[in-house]
């Protein structure tokens, strides 16, 4: 008996390794065919001899599979293999953008679409730019920040959503109970949202700390004790200036600056960005 082929197929698959061989990457988003597990991508590791992905789904729960057959990456089967090594330079690998997507060549940015990525503030959009920038522009979508999202529903009602005008929305700090899920819960609830708008959200209370720490050399982000200015504090414990806007600008630039590419961000929010543009893409 070939063990190699032993296993559910593909109902068009007349041979298991005929499927593309994939390797597996943080962020990716991946359906587990047989439990219909869906997440995206946090961590792989090797346990008890063989490669283990886990998969975290959109309310943060997450499940761990074996690295082989039976999954789906953007609907088709693949086979998932380990990770492909890491390229000796801190930058994207040859031939792929910073998002971990295969690079295009040689075709020119489209012109904006009606649809729109929403994010909270300059620092959202900065560090979504640097690393779904490439995409984005293959794409035509244009991320624009928010300055807040107090006044969601006023903007959204002004942007009137639609089919072929659609909108995500990218929030800080969307957890259970919180200010800003019960302003989703109202948008989501007006007219012509449904189908036409996602709001997705990270649980960080800023994007800062969307970077993984490792990136910028430190085991955990800084905690800034209840009624400290939030970047002023994580600035602070760093020991870099922070009496100024000016100063936070600079700090922020010094923190993206390290971000090179999908690797450097949590899974947490390269899943929901990931989920954004899908919704804004795939008819």
């Amino acid at each position: 008996m070939d063990y190699q082929n032993w296993g559910p197929r593909g109902i068009s698959t007349t041979n298991r390794t005929e499927l593309p061989e994939v390797p597996v990457e943080r962020g990716m988003v991946l359906e587990e065919v047989q439990s219909g597990w869906v997440g995206a991508v946090t961590r792989v590791e090797k346990s008890g001899g063989m490669h283990v992905v886990a998969l975290e789904d959109r309310r943060g729960k997450s499940r761990s599979f074996r690295l082989g057959f039976g999954f789906l990456l953007e609907g088709q089967p693949i086979r998932l293999m380990p990770p492909a090594p890491k390229p000796a330079a801190g930058g994207p690998a040859a031939g792929r953008t910073a998002s971990g997507s295969v690079r295009v060549e040689g075709q020119r940015a489209q012109v904006a679409k009606a649809s729109r990525i929403w994010v909270e503030g300059k620092h959202d959009a900065e560090l979504v730019e640097k690393v779904w920038g490439d995409d984005l522009r293959v794409e035509g979508i244009v991320v624009e920040p928010l300055h807040g999202i107090d006044d969601l529903a006023a903007a959204v009602a002004d942007f009137r959503p639609g089919p072929g005008r659609r909108l995500g929305v990218l929030v800080d700090h969307l957890v259970p109970d919180s200010k800003e899920s019960r302003i989703a819960d109202a948008v989501m609830a007006s007219p012509g949202a449904a189908g036409n708008v996602l709001i997705v959200g990270h649980p960080y209370v800023d994007v800062w700390q969307a970077i993984r720490p490792a990136v910028l050399g430190i085991d955990k982000w800084p905690a800034v004790p209840r009624g400290q200015d939030w970047k002023t504090g994580i600035l602070k414990a760093f020991g870099w200036p922070h009496a100024t806007k000016e100063d936070v600008g600079l700090g922020w630039q010094k923190l993206l600056g390290a971000v090179r590419t999908y690797a450097d961000l949590e899974a947490s929010l390269l899943g929901r960005v990931e989920e954004v543009i899908d919704f804004l893409t795939v008819p």
